[in-house]
């Protein structure tokens, strides 16, 4: 990056965002004859269980709109609240909002809501939506206590205002982290986060991860494991996906994309060959496929290309929320809306088939409905 346009990116997207060595943009389609060998059988090995994906309501989606979610270039959390209120009350069919929420989430689980900083504060999931999600869980009996706001990098949560100060009572966590001086090395020589994964669930690909010294802190580690946080197989019982609205070259970075690269360390050696399996083959795994219950798409501002970075010049007030339990479902939607958008754009002149290769492995492994003749979208405009 030349130094002028790196100041410019520190400027617009916060220091976290501009340094990350592994915000890539979009998926390379290779074929299926070189694929490399994974372990996605030893998920499926694993039962099912009441709450595995796609949950509650496969295949529908609740869309609501707002033209004036966006106010003087601020999300609105007075509109996100309102705007979530419909989503919840539509999709569940309930008249009371708790008990809409209570369909999926009790008093006694602890809850990870699932935000996606990665892009910096001009594209990180809104205050406005997560804060929403927070309040109408407290008024539906659950305590600040019993939630988590979490994500791969402790250190772009923080960044983009996901603090303990801003949220009193809910732990922020992150799987790759920091001491209070910014190293990521303790006494004994290891990695900090090597304390937030656990090795006895991992996702196998045979793809070597070799990073130099400066990326591998935020890879955890190297070889051909990506393991999971213990955040998903240890601290939550429930998890609240709230992805972005957001391209990813031809195709979309939303719920299967922020659950997957998000939950899993060395991530780097994946964009390559496996971008699309991963999506979909992570998140067959327990900690993911059984305790998503909610998938929120934060579209209130998004993007169209530049994506998953953010680059102002392709940001765009979308004015949406989309929710379901479903997140292929979700993401197929979401995926329509962002084609749409750049088609409009001049960007490109036709959906691209390939890009939605990764909800079609999503749906072959039982996560959700990828066809859009299944899907049942519900729209409202407030």
């Amino acid at each position: 990056m030349q130094r002028r346009n790196f100041f410019k990116s520190i400027a617009a997207t916060g220091l976290g965002a501009a340094l990350s060595p592994v915000i890539k943009s979009a998926p390379v389609y290779t074929a299926d004859s070189v694929k490399p060998k994974t372990n996605i059988a030893e998920a499926m090995a694993v039962p099912r269980t009441t709450l595995s994906m796609p949950g509650k309501y496969p295949g529908r989606v609740v869309k609501v709109n707002n033209a004036n979610a966006v106010v003087d270039g601020k999300p609105s959390e007075e509109a996100a609240y309102e705007m979530l209120k419909r989503c919840m009350l539509e999709l569940t069919g309930e008249h009371d909002l708790s008990k809409a929420w209570l369909q999926f989430v009790g008093p006694d689980d602890v809850i990870g809501i699932k935000v996606n900083p990665v892009a910096g504060k001009l594209l990180t999931t809104s205050h406005a939506v997560t804060r929403s999600i927070v309040k109408q869980l407290e008024e539906a009996g659950i305590h600040r206590s019993n939630m988590m706001i979490w994500d791969r990098r402790e250190m772009q949560l923080h960044e983009t205002g996901y603090t303990e100060d801003n949220y009193p009572g809910i732990k922020i966590k992150g799987t790759e982290c920091q001491d209070a001086q910014g190293g990521f090395i303790n006494k004994d020589g290891k990695f900090y986060s090597e304390d937030r994964i656990d090795k006895k669930c991992y996702f196998f690909a045979d793809v070597e991860g070799e990073y130099d010294a400066y990326t591998m802190p935020y890879m955890v580690n190297g070889g051909k494991n990506s393991y999971f946080t213990k955040i998903c197989t240890e601290d939550v019982t429930k998890i609240i996906n709230v992805p972005v609205l957001k391209n990813a070259g031809s195709a979309v970075t939303l719920c299967l994309k922020n659950l997957a690269f998000g939950a899993i360390t060395n991530t780097g050696r994946l964009h390559q060959q496996l971008w699309h399996e991963t999506c979909a083959y992570a998140c067959a795994f327990s900690p993911l496929r059984d305790k998503v219950v909610l998938n929120i798409v934060d579209g209130l501002i998004g993007c169209f290309d530049g994506g998953p970075s953010a680059n102002p010049q392709f940001m765009c007030n979308y004015n949406t929320l989309l929710v379901g339990s479903d997140p292929v479902a979700v993401d197929r939607i979401g995926h329509d809306i962002v084609i749409a958008k750049r088609i409009e754009e001049g960007i490109q002149v036709k959906d691209k088939p390939e890009a939605i290769r990764f909800m079609h492995l999503a749906e072959e492994l039982k996560l959700g409905i990828a066809d859009r003749n299944n899907i049942s979208l519900t729209e409202f405009n407030v």
